[in-house]
């Protein structure tokens, strides 16, 4: 991604059936490829979505990207994606609303 004007989208995802020893398998790329994005400050929130027994099945990022393209290049790219932990993930753009923003 280069240095243009960025938008905010949400991923959304849900596990598989295996999901949980795939998340297992690519967990330290996974926090590795997101923490990288974060320390270029384009992570606004990431974390695992959890069912009502507390197990992970899932996750939620709203993150910052040039385009939607751009932002479902960067989704494919996570290990989680790619190793098939999810069953089902969509990307969408997203404008916050809330809280406000302070201008100046």
């Amino acid at each position: 991604m280069t240095g243009g004007i960025r938008m905010l989208f949400v991923l959304h995802a849900t596990d598989g059936p295996d999901g949980a020893e795939r998340r297992n398998a690519h967990r330290e790329a996974h926090v590795a490829y997101i923490a990288a994005q974060d320390a270029a400050g384009r992570i606004r929130f990431a974390g695992p979505l959890k069912d009502e027994a507390g197990k992970s099945n899932g996750a939620l990022i709203i993150f910052e990207a040039e385009d939607p393209d751009a932002a479902r290049a960067w989704v494919a790219g996570d290990p989680y994606v790619a190793g098939g932990v999810y069953s089902a993930w969509e990307v969408r753009a997203v404008v916050q609303a809330f809280p406000k923003l302070s201008v100046g």
